[in-house]
């Protein structure tokens, strides 16, 4: 079983920033691939940032340049770093992880709300 507890979200004007984390507790071998996803309201849930154990990182091209996604394997903890907000990031943002323990299991957060005012 893996937990993964998000904080960190908020309500900052267009223009500001804010950091999640999303650290995971509970029984594991590794932890590979860690990723932020969103979903806004009446849409699908997006991919916003992924990063490897090894520290390669991916960006949805909405977020390019504007967000930084970082990870601290020592503390199972993986960050957003959310600059140059637009209303259009307001979402649920939901940490996941792929971690090994026997097998490979998928897990998510519960989900922090990002809202951002124009």
């Amino acid at each position: 079983q893996v937990q993964l507890v998000e904080s960190g979200g908020g309500l900052v004007q267009a223009g500001g920033s804010l950091r999640l984390s999303c650290t995971a507790s509970g029984s594991f071998f590794s932890i590979n691939t860690m990723g932020w996803y969103r979903q806004a309201p009446e849409k699908q849930r997006e991919l916003v940032a992924s990063i490897t154990s090894s520290g390669n990182t991916n960006y949805a091209d909405s977020v390019k340049g504007r967000f930084t996604i970082s990870r601290d394997n020592d503390k199972n903890t993986v960050y957003l770093q959310m600059n140059s907000l637009k209303p259009e990031d307001t979402a649920v943002y939901y940490c996941n992880a792929d971690v090994e323990w026997f097998r490979n299991w998928n897990s998510w957060g519960q989900g922090t709300q990002v809202t951002v005012s124009s």
